[in-house]
């Protein structure tokens, strides 16, 4: 199974004076640590809330000094359930972020994606067959209509 794991991280910025400064140098901090090691994680801007709902902006400054949530979005491969998929995103991303805060927002499991594709695949090699006896029977070769119009007929039904 594979899992897409979010992992917020609490990254302290110094000497700001704007919410978009400080933005923009966490996420290029934030970007040199992982890199390049990490280099497959994604980095977003983090969503705070009020308590009331109203929503704020990713980062807070005081005394030109800001603490910017980021999001930091990986994919885990071949892990047995979400908890070791969240367990594995910590670690990496901890063992480089240190002194950074990290809490897992959300593990989606990946798993029907590719049970999806597989059926796609499936629909183009059927559309595929279709194709090749349509050809064959303009081409007027016994021997290969015999071949594929069975199974044909077995698709059809």
């Amino acid at each position: 199974m594979d899992c897409r794991v979010v992992v917020e991280a609490a990254v302290p910025v110094f000497d700001v004076e704007t919410e978009d400064e400080a933005i923009r140098i966490a996420i290029s901090k934030t970007g040199e640590m992982l890199n390049p090691d990490l280099n497959y994680v994604e980095i977003n801007m983090g969503e705070r809330t009020s308590p009331s709902g109203e929503e704020l902006p990713p980062a807070f400054i005081a005394a030109d000094e800001a603490l910017v949530a980021l999001e930091l979005e990986m994919t885990v491969f071949n892990v047995e359930r979400e908890e070791h998929a969240s367990r594995i995103a910590r670690k990496e991303i901890g063992q480089l972020l240190e002194n950074i805060p990290l809490e897992v927002m959300e593990v989606e499991v990946l798993e029907d994606d590719a049970n999806e594709d597989k059926t796609a695949d499936e629909d183009e090699e059927t559309t595929a067959s279709g194709d090749e006896s349509t050809e064959t029977d303009s081409t007027d070769d016994a021997d290969d209509d015999d071949e594929i119009l069975p199974e044909f007929e077995d698709l059809v039904e």
